[in-house]
This record gives C-alpha cells, structure tokens and sequence, in this order.
C-alpha cells in the first residue's frame, strides 16, 4: 500500500514551513503504517488526534500569519484549511465507528489534497517576501496548541 512522498513541488523555499510539511507527512504515515499493520484500534484513533492536532496548529500559525499582514486570500486559504480538517474529523469518526479504515482512500485523499493545496493556496502565500519570517512558537506552545485541537476533535458535539 501507498504512503505520503515528499515531493520537490511541495517545497516553499521556506525551510521551517517546509520542515512542518515534511514533519505532517512523516505522521501521517506512521499512521498509515500502523493501519497497514493492522495496528491497535486506540493507537490509530490516538495518531489519528494527533495528526488533526498537529496540521490544527500548523493552519493556526499560518492563519495568523495571513490576518497579521491582511493576506487578501485569506478567506479562501483558510477554507481549504478547514475542508481538510472536517475530512480528518470524518475518517476519524468512521474509524472509531467501525473498526476499520480503507487506507488506500486516506492516503488518496490527503494525497490530493497535500498535492493540490501545496501547488495552488500554498505556493501564491509563500512566495509573498513578509512570509520569510514564519513564526516559529516555542515547542511548549505549539504541543499546547496540539494538544488543544486533538482535545476539540476528542470532544466534537
């Protein structure tokens, strides 16, 4: 079965922005390996959360970023942001719901999804020159901001 590949397309030209996308996919197919492996059921909800929690915060930082220097697309960026969230949300609901994951499909679908949102939305913010200074928090700060989006998808209505 497929995994997630680092593509040179993907790259920003950015190396802290780039390091988090490589950092995403590396998650992911930890994920992905564990469900090929037919790894514990809580393990993969758990990687699941923390893939929700660790692509959350890297759309908080970007976002901020965007409203800070009033990124005229914002609106659209940010909705393709939230498009894959509800999609993580969705497969992790399905999972836990029914013991099983196509794997094949997941992998497509952040493929597409990486792929598309990496050459369009992605590769116009990051050629702006303000975006040379990404923010960076602090490791306590961003695992907090992990830890509260995998709570938010935990404890969805």
């Amino acid at each position: 079965m497929a995994s997630l590949e680092w593509r040179d397309e993907y790259c920003t030209g950015i190396a802290g922005v780039d390091y988090e996308h490589q950092a995403l996919i590396a998650q992911i197919n930890a994920v992905l390996a564990l469900i090929g492996q037919n790894g514990e059921r809580r393990r993969v909800i758990d990687g699941l959360g923390d893939i929700y929690g660790a692509i959350s915060a890297h759309f908080a930082l970007e976002e901020r970023m965007m409203e800070r220097h009033d990124y005229a697309e914002y609106a659209e960026h940010k909705a393709d942001h939230d498009r894959l969230l509800d999609e993580i949300q969705e497969l992790t609901l399905d999972y836990e719901s029914s013991d099983s994951l196509d794997r094949d499909a997941f992998t497509q679908r952040l493929a597409d999804w990486f792929g598309n949102h990496f050459q369009t939305h992605d590769a116009r913010l990051h050629r702006l020159a303000w975006l040379r200074e990404h923010d960076h928090p602090s490791p306590s700060k961003l695992e907090k901001m992990i830890r509260h989006a995998k709570d938010r998808l935990r404890h969805r209505p």
